[in-house]
């Protein structure tokens, strides 16, 4: 089976994560790709598989020296729907593209210009597609058999694993690492053909809640607390340009991801990031110094602040193993795809991976508009990262880094 028969089969699993879910995985859409990835590895002949009881799909190709490991997750953002997708192959000739509920256009999309007279993968436009992260499951699976039917291609063993729940900051929670054999590893997640990651966020959530006093506005003079008014007291006390809309690259950012709001009650939950240590710090102190200022100028328990840090950017545990780097972007030169290291405006299972010990940086899948119903993928990028990887497995059996 190609990469691009082997994507559509695993985009008809409907796999959207659940934030407010207890389980692991949080959705039966992922248990249920699970077990039909487990079944297939086991098909192509990679040993010492199984789907554990978290939802974790794990496999392994046996070959000469240290293991390399390779990781995808298996669902897809809760941020828009993704059950029945509805996918299909277009020639990209250029102009507007439609989709049905909606359009994909050039101005708005200027990437598309790369594409055309290329095959892209797109939705109706009523769902995302997947691509963020089948495409990378469906590439390193299409690696393993392709490496499988051909014996005289020399490689290390290769330890597989797709995790559920990545799209909820969740992916190695339940990650048992004695059962990854692998020293080293990339996780199959990234963007554009191309893309090399291995800076990301740090990343930590603020939620502030503010009580209110609610009095009956004929008579509430010098008595009233309306907590929505505080509540955006305090977010006027944030930089204003410090957030999503107005920053890029290696800039941090607020974002003010759920708000509730009564009289009596209001209930902020906002998204620190920032790539530079120092500055990620700041950016919490500056949230704490504004719910101190709430307090002093309406009582001590008007604003309440929960900060809980999320994850830490991975530079600093990459930069020992540059190797890692180094050898995906000769890969990329010899296929013909011009490398680019990208800071990660995000976070992967890579970056919490790297801190338990595991060195994982990110590697393209070739897919654009991640997270949104107009997701695309052209079928050469999936298949010219299929060409990387086997290229990165080609360069590490000829070395012992």
């Amino acid at each position: 089976m190609n990469v691009t028969d082997r994507f559509l089969q695993y985009v008809s699993y409907g796999t959207n994560s659940d934030e407010k879910s207890e389980s692991c995985p949080s959705t039966p859409g992922q248990l249920a790709l699970g077990a039909a990835l487990a079944k297939e590895l086991k098909a192509i002949g990679l040993t010492d598989v199984e789907q554990d009881a978290d939802g974790y799909v794990y496999g392994y190709l046996p070959g000469e020296g240290e293991a390399l490991g390779l990781l995808a997750h298996m669902d897809t953002s809760p941020a828009v729907p993704g059950d029945h997708i509805k996918p299909r192959i277009v020639t990209y000739t250029g102009g507007v593209l439609e989709l049905g509920a909606s359009a994909l256009s050039p101005v708005d999309y200027p990437f598309l210009a790369d594409y055309i007279g290329q095959q892209l993968i797109v939705t109706d436009g009523t769902t995302l597609l997947g691509a963020d992260d089948k495409a990378g499951v469906a590439e390193i699976v299409t690696l393993c058999e392709m490496l499988i039917a051909h014996p005289e291609i020399k490689h290390r063993p290769i330890a597989v694993c797709f995790t559920p729940d990545e799209e909820i900051g969740r992916g190695t929670d339940r990650f048992r690492m004695e059962r990854f054999p692998a020293k080293e590893a990339y996780t199959v997640d990234g963007g554009e053909l191309g893309e090399i990651e291995y800076e990301n966020f740090n990343a930590a959530s603020a939620t502030v809640t503010v009580r209110g006093l609610n009095i009956h506005p004929g008579s509430a003079k010098n008595k009233m607390k309306n907590a929505a008014l505080l509540l955006a007291e305090f977010i006027g006390l944030l930089p204003a340009a410090e957030t999503p809309a107005h920053t890029e690259g290696y800039e941090g950012f607020f974002h003010f991801d759920e708000l509730n709001a009564t009289v009596e009650s209001a209930k902020l939950v906002c998204i620190i990031r920032d790539h530079d240590a120092e500055k990620f710090s700041a950016k919490k102190q500056f949230v704490e110094k504004a719910c101190r200022e709430i307090n002093d100028a309406y009582g001590d328990g008007t604003a309440e602040l929960v900060l809980k840090d999320s994850y830490r950017n991975m530079r600093e545990k990459i930069l020992p193993h540059i190797h890692l780097i180094e050898n995906a972007k000769k890969s990329m030169e010899n296929a013909g795809v011009k490398p680019v290291v990208v800071p990660i405006r995000g976070g992967t299972d890579g970056a919490q991976l790297s801190f338990r010990g595991l060195p994982c940086p990110n590697l393209c899948t070739g897919g654009h508009n991640f997270h949104g119903l107009k997701e695309y993928i052209p079928v050469q990028s999936m298949e010219k990262t299929v060409e990387i990887l086997l290229g990165i497995v080609r360069l590490y059996a000829k070395s012992d880094k």
